[in-house]
Formats: C-alpha cells, sequence, structure tokens
C-alpha cells in the first residue's frame, strides 16, 4: 500500500501540492490525470523518494522493488538485447557472482536463485518485449547507440518492463510507440501483478488499463473508481452538482440581501435583519463550476478543390532499390476522411510523404490537383521550426500583412497567450513545438490535411481541442495516428497499409486491433531467429544445434531435455553432494546443469517461433 498523508509540495516558487491526502492499494492500476506542469511527474519523484514532501508524509514499504521508465538513455555500445536484460539486476548480480566465485556449494546456490528468479529464460523474455514494441530479431544485436532517439525510449520501456517489480512507474509510456505496438503494451499491462501508476495522454489506452484514476487539479489528488471514461463522468456529474449547488446558492443571497437592503433600517426589523446578516456571512461559498482549458481553435475556411485532388496510378514506392507499396493505386476526392492503419514499418509514412508531394514514386503516375493546397505535418515540422524565433515572430513571417492583434489572438487559442507567444522557440517542450507547428499549419488553410501522428507530445486538453476541431473541418483529410480516440472521432474509411499493399480495411478499429494480434503471430512464427544469448557459466556451455522445424520432433527434444534437467537438479538435491570429497562431481553436476538449461532455453525459444 501507498500512502501520503497530508502532503504538501512545491518546485521552486510553484506550490504543487497542498496537504493532499491518497491510499493505493496493492495491484490497483492507477492511471494519473491532470494538466500539463501540475505536478504529475514530480508526484513519481515523490514516490520514488528522489524528492521530499515539504510537509507530511510519504509513505512506500521499504520491501517494495520499483521500476521507473528512465527518459533518458545513454548511447552505449552494448547490444540492444542485453541493455534490457540490465533491467534484471538481481539476475546480473547473481551472472558476475558466477563469473568471480569458485566455490562449488556457492556456485549451487547461486544456480539455484538462477532457477528461482526465472533467470535461464531472461535472453527469451527479453527477445519477447523487444519483439512486442515493434523490433525486430536482427536487432536485438544492435548496438544501443545505433537506434533514434524515439527507438531508445523504446528500448528504456522494455528494459523497465524487464525488472521483476512490485511497483511500476511509468511516465508516458505510450508517447513513442505506434498502435500495435500500444495495443501489445495494454495487454501485457493487463497481466502484470503489481501495482501500477501510469501518466498518459491517450484515452483509450487509460480506458483500457486502468481500475482508478488520480485527478490532479488545483494542488489536490482525488481517487476515483473506474478507468478515465468513467472518471469523466463522475467529475461531469461532480461538476453538474456544484454548479447547481451555485446557482441555488446565488439565489438565497441575494433573498438574504434583498431582506437586509429593504429592512435593516426600520426598527421593527432590524433584529430579523441582523439575522440575516449573520446567516448570510455564514452561508458557505460554493465556487461556479468551471473546467479549464487554454485551447479553443479552429480550421479557417479553405478554397474549395474540384474532385479528384489527388491520384497515385500502378505506383511503386520506396527509396532508392527499396521498394516498400507496390503496384499502387489510389484516388482522393472530397470530404475524404480516412485513417491510415497498418502494423510498424508497413509504409504508412512512406505513403503520406508521397501524397503529401515529398516522396515521387519509382515507376507509374502521381497527379496533383494545381489548385490543391496540402497541409501536410509529421514529426520533422517540428525540427523546421526557428529556435531563435518567437511563436508571433514565425506568424509574421507567413503573414506580414496581419494586424499583430489577431495574430496573437490566434496565437492564444493554442496556448501561447501574453508573453508566451513573444518566448523564443528553443525552450519549449515537445507539446509546445507540435502545438506551434499544427497552429503554423492551420493557418495557412489546406483544403487537404496530411497528418502523421498528430498528437505525439499532446496532452489531453489539446488532443480534445484538435479532435472538436477536425470534427468541423471541411476539407478531405488522411491521418495516421496512435491515438485510437482521435482516429474514431474524425475518420470515416480506415485504410490499410500491409504486405507491401493498400487497401480498404471495411470493419473498425476494434477488429483491426484483432487483425493485428493475429498479424504478429503468423509474423512471429515466419522469423528465424539466431541463437539468443546464454546465461554466463564458468566454462563453456554444449555446442548448439540447427534450428529445428519439424513441430513434433521439437516437442520430443524439449520432453528429454526437460528430463535429463529434473534428473540433474535431483542429484543436486542430495546434501551429500557438497561435502569435500565429492567437490569433482559437484561441479561436473554444475556444468551439466548449465549446458542443459542453454539447450532447454534454446529449444523453448524455437518452440515460441512455430
Amino acid at each position: 500500500m501507498l500512502q501520503l498523508t497530508n502532503v504538501s509540495f512545491s518546485r521552486g516558487a510553484k506550490p504543487l501540492l497542498d496537504g493532499v491526502n491518497l491510499i493505493v492499494h496493492a495491484t490497483q492500476k492507477v492511471g494519473i490525470a491532470g494538466e500539463n506542469g501540475a505536478g504529475k511527474s514530480s508526484l513519481f519523484a515523490l514516490l520514488r523518494g528522489v524528492l521530499g514532501p515539504d510537509v507530511g508524509e510519504v509513505c512506500v514499504p521499504s520491501h517494495l522493488a520499483i521500476a521507473h521508465l528512465e527518459q533518458e538513455v545513454a548511447a552505449t555500445a552494448q547490444s540492444a538485447l542485453d541493455y534490457i536484460i540490465d533491467g534484471d539486476a538481481e539476475l546480473r548480480a547473481i551472472e558476475l557472482a558466477l563469473n568471480t566465485t569458485e566455490d562449488g556449494m556457492e556456485i549451487a546456490e547461486l544456480y539455484g536463485k538462477l532457477g528461482v528468479i526465472d533467470g535461464y529464460t531472461a535472453p527469451a523474455r527479453a527477445a519477447q518485449l523487444m519483439s512486442g514494441l515493434g523490433f525486430s530479431f536482427a536487432e536485438q544485436a544492435r548496438p544501443v547507440s545505433s537506434f533514434s532517439g524515439g527507438w531508445r525510449m523504446r528500448l528504456n520501456l522494455a528494459r523497465t518492463l524487464m525488472c521483476r517489480s512490485d511497483l511500476l512507474l511509468l511516465d508516458e509510456p505510450t508517447n513513442h510507440l505506434d498502435l500495435d505496438a500500444i495495443v501489445w503494451l495494454e495487454d501485457w499491462l493487463k497481466r502484470y501483478p503489481g501495482t501500477l501508476l501510469f501518466i498518459s495522454h491517450d484515452r483509450d489506452f487509460l480506458d483500457a488499463i486502468a481500475t482508478h484514476i488520480v485527478h490532479l487539479e488545483n494542488k489536490q489528488l482525488t481517487l476515483y473508481t473506474g478507468n478515465y471514461s468513467d472518471f469523466e463522468k463522475q467529475l461531469a456529474e461532480q461538476l453538474a452538482l456544484q454548479q447547481a449547488t451555485h446557482e441555488k446558492q446565488v439565489k438565497q443571497r441575494a433573498h438574504l440581501q434583498s431582506f437586509i437592503d429593504r429592512f435593516k433600517a426600520k426598527a421593527s426589523k432590524a433584529t430579523q435583519a441582523q439575522s440575516r446578516i449573520k446567516a448570510l456571512a455564514r452561508m458557505e461559498v460554493t465556487q461556479a463550476a468551471y473546467v479549464h482549458s487554454p485551447f479553443h481553435f479552429s480550421f479557417r475556411d479553405s478554397t474549395p478543390c474540384s474532385n479528384p485532388l489527388l491520384n497515385v496510378d500502378n505506383a511503386d514506392i520506396g527509396y532508392g532499390e527499396k521498394i516498400i507499396l507496390k503496384k499502387i493505386h489510389f484516388a482522393l476526392t472530397n470530404q475524404a476522411r480516412i485513417g491510415l492503419i497498418g502494423p510498424n514499418g508497413a509504409g504508412k509514412s512512406t505513403l503520406i510523404k508521397c501524397l503529401a508531394g515529398r516522396l515521387e514514386p519509382l515507376t507509374g503516375q502521381h497527379f496533383i490537383n494545381p489548385a490543391l493546397k496540402i497541409g501536410y505535418f509529421d514529426q520533422h515540422q517540428l525540427d523546421s521550426l526557428d529556435v531563435n524565433a518567437s511563436p508571433l515572430l514565425h506568424l509574421q513571417r507567413m503573414s506580414p500583412n496581419s494586424n499583430e492583434q489577431d495574430l496573437r489572438k490566434y496565437l492564444g487559442s493554442f496556448g501561447f497567450a501574453g508573453n508566451q507567444a513573444l518566448v523564443e522557440v528553443g525552450p519549449f517542450s515537445g507539446g509546445e513545438k507540435t502545438r506551434l507547428a499544427l497552429a503554423l499549419l492551420i493557418w495557412q488553410k489546406p483544403n487537404l490535411l496530411l497528418l502523421d501522428e498528430p498528437t505525439n507530445h499532446l496532452d489531453l486538453e489539446m488532443r480534445h481541442a484538435l479532435t472538436m476541431a477536425l470534427q468541423d473541418y471541411h476539407g478531405a483529410m488522411i491521418v495516421v495516428s496512435h491515438d485510437r480516440h482521435l482516429l474514431r472521432s474524425t475518420t470515416d474509411t480506415l485504410i490499410l497499409v500491409a504486405n507491401g499493399q493498400v487497401v480498404e480495411f471495411e470493419q473498425d478499429l476494434d477488429e483491426y486491433q484483432k487483425w493485428l494480434m493475429n498479424y504478429r503471430r503468423e509474423a512471429s512464427k515466419e522469423a528465424k531467429a539466431e541463437p539468443l544469448a546464454t546465461v554466463a557459466a564458468k566454462k563453456p556451455l554444449a555446442a548448439v544445434k540447427a534450428p529445428i522445424v519439424n513441430l513434433a520432433k521439437l516437442e520430443a527434444q524439449l520432453s528429454d531435455v526437460q528430463a535429463q534437467l529434473a534428473a540433474i537438479e535431483l542429484a543436486l538435491a542430495d546434501n551429500s553432494l557438497y561435502e569435500a570429497i565429492h567437490a569433482t562431481r559437484l561441479d561436473t553436476l554444475v556444468l551439466e546443469r548449465a549446458a542443459v538449461v542453454a539447450e532447454c532455453e534454446r529449444l523453448e525459444n524455437l518452440w515460441l517461433l512455430h
């Protein structure tokens, strides 16, 4: 159980928590909701003991093993698989001890501990985490330094999940994931046996996992039972009740004040007037209900464009000699509202880049209507921002003849109000840069929107504002997004990009998630992984056999190896074996056990792939 008692906490001069109380029970899965900057990440730092409260007590049982998602990844030459296995600190400590001790008794005890913590399957478990998060088998051996920032964050997530924890703290785990990785992570977290606290701006992710929601608002923590949708309903009911109470109280106060104003000067009514004055003073003041959101914007009217807007005919699309999409036929008309879906690496971004005119097809025809004005967004838009310019200056460069007040009012609808519109972009967070990039795109009045992961780094309030704006947008649009709520709310057609093809997906997103899981299973069966690294032993292990593809033969061999392992462990259970006169026999059995365990692990890995 985690408990905060009368906790107050400030970062610098900014108070974040004020006399809060919270209890989280074991095995609960708690989503943390609240505006950016409200103190969600600081709450995690308090639970980890990295920060201490100014007042009050944070109680986290000392025996809990805590795993948390780091936001930084060192660019090391270590292989990705080894980096992830490092997440199991106890396993690594046992391996180190095995490599440094010569004592037979200690070696036997260490191998016993390996069995208890399931250490022999660590490479297989790490490989499964990598696969689930979108890494190929070949990438297991690549150095961490060879991956981009987003993929390193996936490695960090896998390393965090590798830790055998009692308490798991995840701060924005879906930020760098695509939809198939998010679906896999949801399934993994649903099965996580410990206590989970996580921060996320993905409504569907919160709904799928959370059993409770902690809402951080006005320096207070409020615990709600249920997922995010349940929380929204409860909050709406509370706000409605608060507003009704406020309105009733306003009428009561007005009635009392009216009596006081009329009769306080009359001697016959003076006593009654004084009574009402006291009643008015005692009356509890209930504030009007108010839901704060700094984002209220809409798309500006664009010039209509005749059909077709664009057309790709019999086109191969790719890079250099590498063809990613083959013989593509794709026509886009007015009012089209398309969600582009497909597994990681299938070519969604490649297709949308081609449609935007940023990538010419290798073969075939590509027509773009001359009257078409494309608003194209991807994460590279953030890199094109001038870090030395303010949001206002960015907009003035695009529209030099516009009135400054109009520009500032427009920027204010994206959260850049007051002096925030005059600050240089360089220190902005990823969310602030994304908001600015979207504001600049919308200002240009596009009649076709091509949005590739527009919600990355955006909080729930901004995602909601973008969803509302897209619902009212009158042009055509194609959206690639891992935010299922955005796709459900703004698109009416799903196009599937998979296996080099682009076809309409006639079912909904729920069915697509099922399709995706089946696709991953089939892809896993076809993959041929290199033999995984085995747990370190004092001497070389038995030679690795060639891959086995006959399932019946594979299962028979696995059964034989498991029987050998059982026989060795039975022999090692004999207490007399640890007497000095049997030291040679003990060493032999320990090494045999390591070899058999390695072979058992290899066969189990092959079995998982078939």
